[in-house]
């Protein structure tokens, strides 16, 4: 089923082998919550050795297998982390950026000027970050994406795109096009989604959608925009 003819998630990356990471933000079809996602997929066997942990309102990609870990510095970070009225989503220890920017008076965007794509040639991985920023029993949100501006990676390319919440209504965005070699980048602006009122559901059918192989962890948080609650929903491959 499609709201106002919207993509749902689970058909922006049903067949597709590899989109790599992912972010997802956008309000319920009822306008009560604010939905936030993110999943993390691998190829290699240092990517796949991950599961998301949850603490204290934070969460962290963690070795599932520390005695397997060949190189933490790309794959292990905190990707969603509070600061104050805002909720910021990675997929890199940019979150960190982010945050400590934010505290120091900066924007979102301003934040990230400190940071670039991952230095994984020849893939160069983009960052791509999320925030929410509630205010009024509603919230607004942001997107960026950060990526090489050649194959050579001798300069980055900045794009942020901001957002009123609609209901109904999300944003993906996503590091890779699918899979190859090297990995053909996201190009574009985040695609358009649409978000259910139920958090299993939206969680469940993307979490089926995403290659069974490549899967590893997602994370899906739904906030009630009236009393600030929220609920999760958090599934490992690595159990």
């Amino acid at each position: 089923m499609k709201i106002y003819d919207i993509p749902t998630i689970a058909e922006r990356v049903r067949g597709n082998s590899y989109v790599g990471r992912g972010l997802v933000i956008g309000k319920s079809a009822d306008g009560r919550k604010a939905c936030s996602a993110y999943f993390i997929m691998g190829r290699s066997a240092n990517s796949r050795n991950r599961i998301f942990a949850e603490r204290e309102g934070a969460v962290f990609t963690e070795p599932f297998d520390a005695s397997k870990v060949e190189d933490p510095s790309l794959i292990i970070y905190a990707a969603v982390r509070s600061f104050e009225n805002k909720l910021i989503l990675t997929n890199g220890d940019q979150t960190d950026t982010i945050v400590e920017g934010l505290a120091a008076g900066k924007s979102f965007g301003e934040a990230l000027t400190a940071r670039s794509f991952e230095p994984d040639a020849p893939n160069f991985t983009p960052r791509i970050s999320g925030i929410l920023s509630f205010a009024d029993r509603d919230f607004t949100y942001e997107m960026s994406i950060l990526k090489s501006a050649d194959e050579k990676g001798s300069a980055c390319c900045r794009f942020t795109f901001s957002y009123p919440s609609l209901p109904g209504l999300g944003h993906f965005l996503h590091t890779y096009v699918t899979d190859g070699n090297p990995i053909p980048t996201f190009q574009g602006e985040p695609e358009r989604v649409a978000i259910y009122d139920d958090i299993d559901r939206f969680a469940g059918e993307l979490w089926d959608a995403l290659d069974a192989d490549n899967r590893i962890s997602l994370y899906v948080r739904y906030t009630d925009l009236e009393t600030g609650k929220y609920e999760t929903r958090m599934i490992n491959k690595n159990r």
